[in-house]
């Protein structure tokens, strides 16, 4: 156990912009039975952050998201969903993981990344690091990859399916390229114009330039769509899935999750805004393309824990590829 009693953590008390997060000492949390304490040296600055942060939600989610990230006042003081660092201590009744071991893990609804040390479920969503990535690469197959491989587990992906990615460049994004092309997919990317070359190097075969093209209006169709933008409602998208395809909406407003169920029985095409409980056997799979490349991290910029404002400043202009990085150092 660290002989550390405090830590820096970046903590927000009131929902606002950037600037209501910074930092402060908080006392190292004790593991507890069953828990894992993780020494963090890299998290992300996630669109979930920015939510929680903002309490930006879609239509119609205020009151539900209240019930998780606060209705007044901040519930989780500390944001950052995802975490990569190094056991530092277990809790009583842990065996699967000892001191000194490299993880990464997946906090969720929690949150408590943005801190030098953060206590996690020992039979959650934590698992060892690739060996050969550094703890900003490795935290990067986290909050995306655990999402996507989510999603993508609910449809049957195989050589010659189709699949469009709205929002392709984002964390989630990037992972179900990579992830859809892995199991032989054809992927096109939907993303704005500079975007074109990351995409295309994580494997999609086709890009739609969404500032000169509406993928809606071309007459193409998908066995499988997956919006991560939120803007491709069932109604809008649904002469462009394929008979018995699906629609995977990782952003969707409440309208839209009543009416799911009705829209997938009255179609027969799959409409789901649900992620399902992926947890350390899916963040284990991702470890094992990362190990044999056939998973790539994708980090738009890193940041010091000293600068979280800016990191948060930077993921509010919704422009970042992939993931955000933020590190954190140790004495």
């Amino acid at each position: 156990m660290t002989t550390n009693t405090t830590m820096t953590a970046a903590v927000y008390r009131r929902f606002g912009p950037p600037e209501v997060v910074r930092l402060e000492q908080r006392p190292v949390p004790v593991p507890q039975p069953g828990e894992v304490l993780v020494r963090v040296h890299a998290s992300t600055v996630s669109v979930a952050d920015h939510r929680a942060r903002t309490r930006d939600v879609p239509r119609g989610l205020d009151l539900i998201a209240a019930a998780g990230i606060g209705l007044f006042r901040p519930k989780h003081h500390v944001l950052g969903m995802d975490a990569a660092g190094v056991v530092e201590a277990v809790g009583a009744g842990v065996t699967g993981f000892t001191a000194g071991d490299r993880v990464i893990a997946m906090m969720g609804a929690g949150f408590g990344g943005h801190a030098e040390y953060v206590c996690v479920p020992a039979d959650g969503a934590i698992t060892r690091a690739p060996a050969d990535l550094t703890h900003e690469e490795a935290v990067t197959l986290v909050f995306g990859g655990i999402t996507a491989q989510g999603f993508l587990s609910q449809v049957s992906i195989g050589p010659g399916t189709t699949v469009l990615v709205n929002g392709a460049s984002g964390a989630v994004g990037t992972a179900v390229i990579q992830l859809a092309r892995r199991l032989g997919a054809q992927v096109t990317a939907v993303t704005s114009g500079p975007n074109a070359e990351l995409v295309t190097s994580l494997g999609a075969d086709r890009v739609i330039d969404y500032t000169r093209q509406d993928f809606t209006a071309n007459g193409a169709r998908y066995d499988v769509i997956v919006d991560g933008v939120g803007n491709a409602a069932f109604e809008k998208v649904e002469a462009s899935i394929n008979p018995g395809g699906a629609l995977l909406l990782v952003i969707c407003d409440l309208r839209g999750m009543l009416r799911s169920r009705g829209q997938t029985r009255r179609s027969g095409k799959l409409v789901t805004w649900d992620v399902g409980r992926p947890g350390a056997a899916e963040l284990a799979q991702l470890v094992g393309l990362a190990e044999s490349g056939r998973y790539r991290p994708v980090v738009d910029r890193a940041y010091d824990l000293a600068d979280v404002v800016e990191a948060h400043r930077y993921v509010d202009t919704g422009r970042k590829r992939g993931n955000v990085v933020l590190r954190i150092a140790h004495a």
